[in-house]
Order: C-alpha cells, then sequence, then structure tokens
C-alpha cells in the first residue's frame, strides 16, 4: 500500500503556506500583536510536519518539495512586506530582500532547469543553506517584534549585513556542490 501524499504532515505545510497572505494582511495593517501570533504559528507548524513526517515515518516526495517552498513563500512574503510597508518603526532594507528573493528565484530555476534536462534530482539543503534560513527567520522575527513595541534598534544593520552574507556564502557554496555534483546533504 502506498502512503497518500496529503498526509498529516504535507496537509500542515500547506496550511504554513495559507497563513502567507494573513501575516502580510497584519503587517501592512500594522496589527504587529497578530503578526507575531501568526509567525510563532508558521513556525510551530514547520516544526510540527518535520517531526511528524520523520518520525511517524510520513515522509513523501510532496513534502520534501513542498516543505522549503513554504518556507521561501513565508519568508519572501514577510521580507516584502517589512520592506515596503510605509509606516514602519523598522524596515527590512530592500537591498537585502533584493538578495534574498534573488538567491530563491536563482535555486529555484536552477533546480527545475536540472530535473527538465537531466531527469529528477534531489538537492538537499546544506547546513550553510539552514544557517541562512535561519538567520532570516530570526531577522523577520525581531523586526516584527520591534515594530510591534516601536522601538528602532540601528544593532539592526548589523543584523542585515550578517544575513546578506549568509544568504550569498550559501549560494556560492550551492553553486559550488551542483558544478562539481556533489551530494549536498
Amino acid at each position: 500500500m502506498t502512503t497518500p501524499i496529503f498526509n498529516l504532515p504535507n496537509i500542515i505545510t500547506i496550511l504554513r503556506m495559507a497563513l502567507s497572505p494573513f501575516l502580510v494582511l497584519a503587517i501592512v495593517e500594522a496589527r504587529f500583536g497578530w503578526a507575531v501570533i501568526l509567525f510563532a504559528l508558521a513556525g510551530l507548524s514547520d516544526l510540527l510536519d518535520g517531526l511528524i513526517a520523520r518520525y511517524g515515518k510520513r515522509k513523501t516526495d510532496l513534502g520534501a518539495m513542498l516543505d522549503p517552498v513554504a518556507d521561501k513563500i513565508l519568508l519572501g512574503s514577510i521580507f516584502v512586506a517589512l520592506t515596503w510597508t510605509s509606516g514602519l518603526f523598522v524596515r527590512i532594507p530592500a537591498w537585502v530582500t533584493v538578495i534574498s528573493l534573488s538567491r530563491d528565484v536563482m535555486i529555484v530555476v536552477s533546480v527545475a532547469a536540472v530535473n527538465l534536462a537531466l531527469g529528477r534530482r534531489v538537492f538537499f539543503p546544506t547546513l550553510l543553506g539552514k544557517a541562512s534560513t535561519a538567520c532570516q527567520v530570526i531577522v523577520a522575527w525581531i523586526v516584527i517584534l520591534l515594530n510591534w513595541l516601536q522601538r528602532p534598534t540601528p544593532a539592526m544593520s548589523y543584523a542585515f549585513m550578517l544575513t546578506v552574507a549568509l544568504i550569498i556564502g550559501s549560494s556560492i557554496h550551492y553553486i559550488y556542490l551542483a558544478s562539481t555534483h556533489k551530494k549536498t546533504a
């Protein structure tokens, strides 16, 4: 018997994607208390779907593809909202958001091209890629909190520079691994 592709972890992942527009609306409408709650729910759903898939032996190919897409949709939409929404006390600089989105587009297009040209290939996240994503999550979380508390801080410029350094470093590492045909896990 085959495992159904729309199992509990995959449904949780899809629900995380569905949280994105509500989180963006909370930011755009300056309802940062709601944004904090929705962001926490998205984080918990990411943890929960992974635990259920891993320890409940419910991993699927669809889940392996959907999970990073859900993360990119969530983070990308949050970064855009926290960059271009007017009236924010703290915003993510446009250069950080553009670099982050460009990396995501590069990865999606590259993976699609490789899969179309060479057949299905699995690209596992690297430790550096996970560090980059974690840094982006932390920066988004802090920016949402600072807007909720209405407390700008000049220290965020260092967090933005670290985020971009990790984004660029993980991109270079990913390209290196892909070009040398090394496994990325």
